[in-house]
Formats: structure tokens, C-alpha cells, sequence
């Protein structure tokens, strides 16, 4: 049976037949076999699974999963209803209240009522072992992802790019590539060791959704 791949399919399929990704499927079923590996293979999608293609109006860049257990749900910063928010997380939706005036629907740490919004929720790395950060880095991820992020930016429709810490912020060059105009917000990384570098203040929210009443697309964060 087909894929309903969700509207993905023009920038995934290209993807899929090239060599790296045949490379990056061959090391993650080894890595799935012999380890520990989060979120758990059937969520490793989840973000372009909960995002239409069409649907999308923001995307939201991690770096790549938590890696303690029971945490990574395959969409960047959330966590499954009933487990604690990483403090990265609880830095968001602080950063939401402050922003807007009102406390965000997120009532846990499950962001996927933004991802039924069309807040694409990308992690650049969409996988990792267990309690190693970055360990699933440059094996073939990034080409994907980064696949994914040009794409988009490619499209006709003006989106919002938050890219927060220099890692996403790298991210840029394949976005103002595009003639479309796109709103791209940049911050220091939610974590609290840069949170009060700049973080906290950006009224990325707020300034996501002035750009998206353009077009009457706005958020409820």
C-alpha cells in the first residue's frame, strides 16, 4: 500500500532516491536494532504526519530530539501529554504569555495542537540514542531536512521561520534564497542557559501573527 505522504511527497520522494538517504535508512535500522533510539520509529514522521504540506504557515527549527526516555515525540520541543516539560519547553510557553497577554493553549507539553495549526514543528536531526544529543548528526538527516526547509521556502506562500540559537539560525541560506517574502524571526535558544540572552522579549508570537493576519492565518499559540 502507498504512503499517504501528506503532501510531502515533491520534496521527499526526490529525497528518497538519492544515495545519502539510502546511506541514513541503513544506519538508522542498525541503530534501531542494537540501541536505544528516540522518538520510537513510528513517530519518526510525526511532524510531516500531524503538518500538511499545505497547511503549513510557521516553521519552528530544533536541532534534533530529547534523549531521555519517553520525551521525543517526533515534533521539535514537544513532549507527550503527562511527561514533564524540559525546561526549553516551559522557556516557550513562558515566552508565550509574556509575548501575547494570555497563557497559551498548551496546557502540558504537547505542542500538537500548533502542528494541527500548521506550526511545523522540525527537528534538523529527527532522531537520536538514548541520553547521546547529537549523536544522530551528520549521517544523512540534515541533507534531508535542510531538503525540506528550501523547499518550503521555495513556495509562493510568505511563511514564518523562527530559527532560535546559532545552530538553526545557520538554517537562513536556504530560506532568503526564495523571492517569496518571508517573515524570519531569529532569538537565542530557549534553553535556560541563553533564555535571558535575548530570548525572552523576542515577541516572536506576537510578530508571527501580525505577518500572518496579512493573510488571515494567524496562530492561537
Amino acid at each position: 500500500m502507498q504512503r499517504d505522504y501528506n503532501g510531502w511527497e515533491d520534496i521527499f520522494l526526490p529525497q528518497f532516491e538519492q544515495p545519502y538517504f539510502a546511506q541514513l535508512k541503513a544506519f538508522l535500522v542498525d541503530e534501531y536494532n542494537n540501541y536505544a533510539v528516540y522518538p520510537d520509529k513510528k513517530l519518526l514522521f510525526n511532524a510531516f504526519d500531524t503538518t500538511a504540506r499545505d497547511d503549513v504557515r510557521v516553521v519552528i527549527l530544533g536541532q534534533d530530539p530529547y534523549a531521555n526516555p519517553g520525551q521525543a515525540m517526533g515534533l521539535a520541543f514537544s513532549v507527550p501529554t503527562g511527561v514533564r516539560p524540559p525546561p526549553s519547553l516551559i522557556n516557550i510557553l513562558t515566552e508565550v504569555k509574556t509575548d501575547t497577554g494570555y497563557a497559551s493553549i498548551i496546557k502540558d507539553g504537547n505542542l500538537t495542537p500548533w502542528a494541527n495549526q500548521g506550526v511545523l514543528l522540525l527537528n534538523s536531526v529527527m532522531s537520536v540514542r538514548a541520553g547521546q544529543s547529537a549523536s544522530h548528526a551528520n549521517h544523512g538527516w540534515e541533507t534531508f531536512t535542510d531538503s525540506v526547509i528550501n523547499g518550503l521556502a521555495m513556495g509562493d506562500r510568505p511563511l514564518v521561520f523562527m530559527l532560535w540559537g546559532n545552530y538553526a539560525q545557520g538554517k537562513k541560506k536556504f530560506i532568503t534564497c526564495s523571492p517569496t517574502p518571508h517573515l524570519i524571526l531569529t532569538a537565542p535558544h530557549p534553553s535556560p542557559l541563553s533564555s535571558y540572552q535575548g530570548f525572552f522579549g523576542c515577541k516572536h508570537f506576537s510578530k508571527a501573527n501580525t505577518f500572518l493576519s496579512n493573510f488571515n492565518r494567524e496562530i492561537n499559540w
